[in-house]
Parts: C-alpha cells; sequence; structure tokens
C-alpha cells in the first residue's frame, strides 16, 4: 500500500514538472535566458524523477502490482533519457515532439496509477 501512495506522488510530481518544460521553453522563445537556465536543469531533474518513479514501480509490482506499471516507467525514463541528449545536441526535430510524448505519457500514467487500486 505505501508503494502504491508514494508511487501516486512521485508519478504526480514528475507530470507537474514535466509539464512546466514547455512553459520554460516558451520564456526562452519569448527572449529570455531565464527560460534556459529553468529548462535544463529541471530537465535533468525529471531524469532522476523517473529514475525514482521506475524503481517505486518495481517495488510496488514485487508486491502485487500490475507489470505492466514499470514497464512504462522504463519507457518514460528511456524518453528522457534520449530527451536530455537531444537537447544538448541542439536535435529541436527530435527533441520537440519527444517532449510532447512524454508530456503527454507522463500526465497519463500520473492519473492511471491513480486509479490503480491497492493490492489484496
Amino acid at each position: 500500500m505505501r508503494s502504491l501512495v508514494a508511487l501516486r506522488v512521485i508519478a504526480g510530481v514528475h507530470a507537474v514538472a514535466i509539464c512546466l518544460q514547455p512553459v520554460f521553453a516558451g520564456v526562452y522563445l519569448d527572449g529570455s535566458p531565464g527560460g534556459m537556465r529553468m529548462h535544463e536543469p529541471t530537465g535533468l531533474a525529471l531524469v532522476f524523477l523517473g529514475l525514482a518513479q521506475l524503481l517505486t514501480a518495481m517495488i510496488w509490482w514485487r508486491a502485487g502490482g500490475r507489470w505492466v506499471v514499470p514497464v512504462v516507467s522504463l519507457l518514460i525514463l528511456a524518453g528522457e533519457v534520449v530527451q536530455v541528449s537531444m537537447g544538448y545536441s541542439r536535435q529541436l526535430a527530435i527533441h520537440i515532439p519527444l517532449g510532447i510524448a512524454l508530456v503527454a505519457g507522463a500526465v497519463a500514467f500520473a492519473f492511471w496509477v491513480n486509479r490503480q487500486r491497492v493490492a489484496a
């Protein structure tokens, strides 16, 4: 039960943080360098949040949860690692659409995890 609560909290924080990324990018594109000063560290923090989400998802799965939860968490984490590398290499043709997919995936995952029942 505690692992599911922890997973819900981490997934929620992860979803909120990833939703801030397009805002920070927009601030930067609007001419303020402060946007990039927030976009970069938040992107790196998202990788660590993704790792925490994966570890918590694995703990919940081993306690009787659904196996698909750590699989989806792993896919999100892998996407975030690719996303950071594409951002640093300025590959915007991949960085922007992948970012959109990651925002949608992380938000959907957070909502989906909150609908999961506690294992008996």
